[in-house]
């Protein structure tokens, strides 16, 4: 992959080199400058790349100049423990169509998952998420995707493609990859009931921000199911960060954001870790370029912690649970990894699809689920992925 065709290196000065102490992880990670000869994608376990791309935004003009806003606050912060091999790839910047854009990040998703890279993307507004996704063709991967967001960004399907409609745009598309999608923290006075009807009919998940404040532990088994992470800035309450032109009054809290981005970092699956719709411009003092920068550090000591105990083919070193229901008929089997005590959940799917489903079949869930199926009830992350494999 020729990486000058499609990056502009960092500016070290311009991201605060000079403020780096020793133990900074600017200090401790690699930078991309511009020669392509010595780079080995596989060398690195994460690549952070920005793409200054904000002209499918709705009603956020700026948020294109944010990458390196947050990289200031970023690289001051301290390297963490555990990890070595970052590369940090510099911006996409915008073609000359906006096309030319989502091209450039198809390509470089592609080329970085190939290489087992895990990327972290600094947007830019959040219809980049598409190009993302479209990325996993080229894998020819079905891929489970979670929005932390706000509304759905279903907006108008037949409409050209922003950052208030990819959702859509990601549903019609073909052919079509996504196996399952999920939203953390809705606010329900944004959505219709149309909307929140498509998606019951997918089978797709959706939380209300007052219910995932209130069952934090039950949001890690979400992400952990997810291969790309996408958050929208505006997702957290304006107190925490005013820097966006659609901030809102309720919201996350920083340290929640920080700990749905800690739980993303953990996930063995998660691939491509994407926050979008920061404006340097709206921001105050850069209260939300700082936070910004603190929820990607929560990502990186996540990835340091990572267990590698995704019960993907072998399940014979995993606790495993039979819970058969009083019909005799209904058997959901459960797996308790003993490495870091989180649970999965078996689900049936017709074996001549084994290939296509085996990443997708064993169903993060916690122990509440469990406990739901120990009283008599098949928990609704079951019924919801039998659904889809039959």
């Amino acid at each position: 992959m020729n990486l000058s065709i499609y990056f502009s290196p960092t500016n070290l000065h311009d991201v605060g080199q000079d403020n780096w102490k020793a133990f900074s992880l600017g200090k401790n990670i690699s930078f991309y400058q511009g020669e392509d000869e010595g780079i080995v994608l596989k060398d690195f376990n994460i690549a952070i790349i920005g793409i200054c791309e904000e002209r499918n935004a709705v009603n956020n003009a700026g948020c294109g100049s944010a990458p390196d806003e947050v990289r200031k606050y970023l690289y001051q912060l301290s390297a963490v423990p555990g990890i070595k091999n970052i590369l940090d790839l510099g911006n996409i910047l915008p073609g000359e169509t906006v096309e030319d854009t989502y091209f450039a990040v198809q390509q470089v998703i592609a080329e970085l998952g190939k290489s087992q890279v895990t990327t972290i993307v600094l947007g830019g507004s959040q219809d980049l998420t598409f190009p993302i996704y479209q990325a996993f063709e080229q894998l020819e991967q079905m891929v489970n995707a979670v929005a932390v967001d706000p509304m759905f960004d279903i907006g108008d399907m037949y409409g050209d493609l922003n950052a208030g409609n990819y959702l859509s745009k990601i549903i019609v598309h073909q052919p079509n990859y996504l196996f399952n999608f999920s939203n953390i923290g809705f606010q329900s006075y944004f959505i219709n009931s149309e909307e929140l009807a498509l998606m019951q009919r997918l089978n797709f998940d959706a939380y209300r921000l007052g219910w995932v404040r209130s069952n934090m532990e039950e949001v890690e088994a979400v992400v952990r199911n997810a291969d790309i992470l996408t958050f929208d800035i505006s997702a957290i309450k304006y107190s925490d960060a005013p820097g966006n032109n659609n901030v809102l009054p309720n919201g996350f809290f920083g340290d929640e954001a920080c700990r749905i981005s800690r739980y993303a970092g953990i996930s063995d699956k998660m691939s491509c870790f994407g926050l979008f719709e920061i404006n340097p411009a709206k921001d105050q003092r850069g209260i939300t370029a700082n936070l910004a920068s603190q929820i990607v550090w929560y990502f990186l000591d996540g990835f340091a912690g990572r267990k590698g105990d995704y019960p993907v083919s072998d399940t014979s070193k995993y606790l495993k649970y039979n819970v058969t229901f009083q019909d005799n008929e209904h058997l959901v089997v459960f797996y308790k990894s003993n490495k870091s005590e989180r649970w999965w959940m078996e689900v049936p799917f017709p074996t001549d699809d084994q290939s296509k489903y085996m990443r997708h079949h064993l169903v993060p869930c916690s122990y509440k689920d469990y406990q739901t199926a120990c009283g008599g009830d098949i928990p609704d992350r079951w019924w919801q992925t039998y659904n889809k494999l039959n």
